[in-house]
């Protein structure tokens, strides 16, 4: 299915990306040395029902999951990159930690991740990956707008990774979004220009590059979730959900 928001829709969606935002922002600034991965879920818990939203986490479970997830953020650390289940887990100082959050308010949601180091050490691989999925992100928001195809996103978005010397996944990557968190069309993280669907006003997209230092290969995790690098080489993850718009695109995912 893909939704194309009316203007009353795509304000609701503003509202609800600038909630998604500004929990990131709140958790990345209480999390450090010693933060245990199950306190920022709980945290992320308190500020979603405390701003009268709902988790699209909580009771997700899709076919490729062992559901439902359970919690309501995405926490990945170091090797992890895609759908981290929280758990006992204390970050040390030069962890790679990607949060990946989904809410839905008001009957639309909005989908944004961030990928920091914790604490004083800063990894020249872990920067130079999370530094390679933002320029990708930029790029990948760059292209798009009305009549862009699809292909133009992910050309734009793989581009930037496959300059920076990392291979690319392509089972997991970008995807509508509107009144529910995954919809048609998927966007993968490389592409073609020129092909797939022609993007509208008023439809919503979230766009995710994510990579691993040197692998395109996952590997899933025991608790039937995360997904992580196949050769346990460091990961990053940045997203963000876009409106097309009559002249270009906005992004919805930031901080109020």
């Amino acid at each position: 299915m893909i939704e194309i928001l009316t203007p009353t829709e795509l304000a609701r969606a503003k509202d609800t990306g600038a909630l998604v935002a500004d929990i990131l922002q709140a958790l990345k600034s209480r999390t450090e040395v010693g933060t245990n991965l199950l306190d920022i879920d709980r945290w992320t818990k308190e500020m979603i029902i405390e701003a009268g939203a709902q988790s699209c986490y909580v009771d997700y479970a899709p076919p490729f999951g062992r559901g439902p997830f359970g919690h309501y953020i995405c926490t990945g650390v170091n090797d992890a990159v895609l759908h981290g289940l929280p758990h006992e887990y204390a970050l040390a100082d030069g962890d790679l930690l990607t949060l990946d959050l989904a809410v839905s308010k008001d009957g639309v949601a909005a989908d944004s991740a961030i990928s920091f180091i914790v604490g004083e050490s800063q990894p020249p691989e872990s920067v130079a990956l999370i530094s390679a999925t933002e320029r990708a992100l930029a790029a990948g928001i760059a292209a798009a707008g009305p009549g862009a195809s699809i292909g133009d996103l992910s050309h734009a978005i793989g581009s930037v990774l496959s300059e920076a010397g990392y291979l690319i996944n392509t089972e997991f990557g970008g995807h509508g979004i509107g009144s529910t968190m995954h919809q048609d069309p998927h966007v993968p993280n490389t592409g073609r220009p020129g092909r797939g669907y022609t993007l509208r006003p008023g439809l919503l997209l979230a766009l995710e590059p994510w990579v691993m230092a040197d692998t395109a290969k996952l590997v899933t995790d025991p608790d039937g979730w995360t997904l992580r690098s196949a050769t346990g080489c460091r990961t990053a993850h940045s997203e963000h959900t876009i409106a097309i718009t009559n002249d270009g695109a906005e992004i919805l995912t930031l901080p109020s």
